[in-house]
């Protein structure tokens, strides 16, 4: 939508407001104000420049696209807009939903990982993160079920670590353990349940995975279940070097 104008009943029906036909009706009764100025003509246009200290229903408007929202994701969510059980998009306002176009996650958890989720409907930055390359470090709080054997680390290390089913190895991996049972994960790619497989490729079970980083954006105190809004800056932390600091996430 950046720099170009959009008909205010299309604007607020792709932010998930409503039909058409049902924002139509709310901006003929006052709903959509700028400022203390109220528009009343769902025929009038506007950029999204325009919009800043737009409201409706006296609440400030929601971001247009690009959106890039960073999420605490919860055991029990699934990464997904169209499956049974609690989703992602639960923990988001309900209208959120209804945006078009979509948010979509870039990198997804399984269900049972708790963590950073990162959701924007801007494709151009999606496709950066996920790009094999330009290889956006990720890092993640792992407990397994049994005592590590010591070489885990040299394994994963080498670049010929090659997963059941799969014809490719895996990219190296950087195992740092910090006890008899858990330790930091870092990895520079996102295969279908990578570290679980990786660790049950060694006969071991991942207990709880934890993805705190995404490059250099951090979860850091954000709540279970919360989300915030990205800044350019935030996004920018992304593809930014790794900082050299503690693991713990």
């Amino acid at each position: 939508m950046a720099g170009k104008k959009l008909r205010l009943e299309r604007l607020l029906a792709n932010l998930g407001y409503g039909s058409r036909k049902e924002v139509s009706k709310a901006i003929k009764q006052g709903a959509f104000k700028i400022g203390d100025k109220t528009y009343t003509d769902a025929a009038e246009q506007f950029e999204p420049s325009e919009l800043n200290r737009a409201t409706f229903d006296d609440e400030p408007l929601d971001p247009v696209s690009p959106l890039t929202v960073l999420l605490h994701k919860p055991a029990g969510f699934t990464c997904s807009s169209d499956e049974q059980g609690l989703l992602v998009y639960d923990l988001l306002p309900p209208r959120w939903k209804q945006r078009d176009p979509l948010l979509s996650t870039a990198g997804r958890l399984d269900k049972d990982s708790t963590g950073l989720v990162l959701m924007t409907d801007d494709g151009h930055l999606l496709h950066r993160i996920i790009s094999p390359k330009i290889n956006v470090e990720k890092r993640y709080k792992v407990t397994l079920a049994n005592t590590l054997k010591g070489d885990e680390a040299a394994q994963f290390s080498t670049g010929e670590f090659l997963l059941k089913n799969d014809n490719k190895p895996l990219k190296p991996a950087t195992w740092i353990p910090d006890g008899p049972k858990s330790g930091t994960m870092i990895l520079h790619e996102g295969r279908y349940h990578q570290i679980r497989r990786m660790f049950g490729s060694l006969g071991n079970h991942v207990e709880t995975l934890h993805r705190f980083s995404l490059g250099g954006l951090e979860l850091r105190k954000l709540e279970a279940g919360a989300h915030r809004i990205l800044t350019d800056a935030d996004i920018a932390l992304i593809f930014a070097a790794q900082p050299k600091e503690s693991l713990q996430g």
